[in-house]
Parts: structure tokens; sequence; C-alpha cells
């Protein structure tokens, strides 16, 4: 039998992650970009010529809105991910070159799942809740490790997990 995932990943499910305000600042530099090279670039006394101002507006108004996006993200996902949220957004904000975006992809954190019991923030891979010993999920009964619920056999250590009393065949 195939592995149900029934946890919602994908890019629709991220996107909903960065916030409001990051959305209306993105939104404002796209169209504060193209203005500024069409408007501003085109004074004397070294104006742009008129097919570079376009394309540059357009490029810079882009780019600028993706780093606005990317913040944001950034933002609201180590909240969710139980990091610090005002020290990561700092980071990816003051270290140069995208430097501090690309520490936070390579450096966060799992996800985090909710305890259904007390509610509590639990790390991935946990067996039992820490703040109430909720049991989470069956563990093998030799090596104490996660296995799954259909698992005949631990992964781990291979030890049967259920009675495997069949009949027999005479």
């Amino acid at each position: 039998m195939l592995a149900k995932d029934k946890t919602q990943t994908g890019l629709s499910v991220e996107i909903k992650v960065i916030p409001k305000w990051a959305w209306v600042l993105a939104g404002v530099v796209f169209v504060a970009a193209p203005w500024f090279f069409n408007i501003e670039a085109s004074r004397p006394p070294h104006p742009l010529p008129a097919w570079e101002r376009l394309p540059l507006g357009l490029l810079v108004g882009i780019l600028g809105a993706c780093y606005l996006l990317l913040i944001g993200y950034i933002n609201r996902d180590a909240k969710r991910r139980g990091m610090s949220p005002t020290l990561w957004t700092i980071l990816a904000i003051v270290i140069p070159n995208a430097l501090g975006i690309i520490l936070y992809f390579l450096l966060r954190q799992s996800p985090r799942n909710i305890c259904p019991q007390c509610g509590h923030a639990v790390q991935t891979g946990f067996s039992f809740c820490p703040h109430c010993s909720y049991k989470l999920g069956p563990n093998c009964p030799q090596c104490k490790r996660a296995v799954g619920m259909d698992d005949i056999y631990c992964p781990y250590c291979g030890i049967p997990l259920r009675n495997q009393t069949a009949p027999v065949s005479g």
C-alpha cells in the first residue's frame, strides 16, 4: 500500500505564509521602480535612453518585489519553525548579496507539529510530547524508534511489530 501524505505542501501553501505587509511593500516597489526610471531617470544632466528605461525599471521592480517577498516569507516561516523571526529577518536584510537569505534556507529547522492533547509545538520525529508526555505515534518495542502504523517489521532493527501467528496449512 502506498503511503499518503496528508500534509499540504507546495507553492500555494508556502505563498500563503507571506504576510500582507510584504505583499503591499512588494507592490509599491514594483510600481515605484518603473516610475523612477521613466520619470526621474529621463531628466538632465545624464538621462537614460528611452529604450533602456522601461526594461531597467521592470527588472529593478521585479527584483525588489521578490526580495521583499522573501524577507516577509523568512519572517513568518522562522516563527512557524520555532526560530527567532526577528533575528533571521535582520540577518536576511543585513548580510549582503542575498547571503543572509541563502543562510536561512540552509540552516532552518524542520517544521514543528502540534501535540493533539496540549497544543504545544513538538519537533518532527518526537515520539512523545515534551510538555504532557502524550504518545504521538507508535514506537518499536525494542529500539524505541518511531515506526509507521502499517509497518509489520521495524525498519531500524527488524523486529516483528505484530504477533505473527498465521494459520498453518496442512
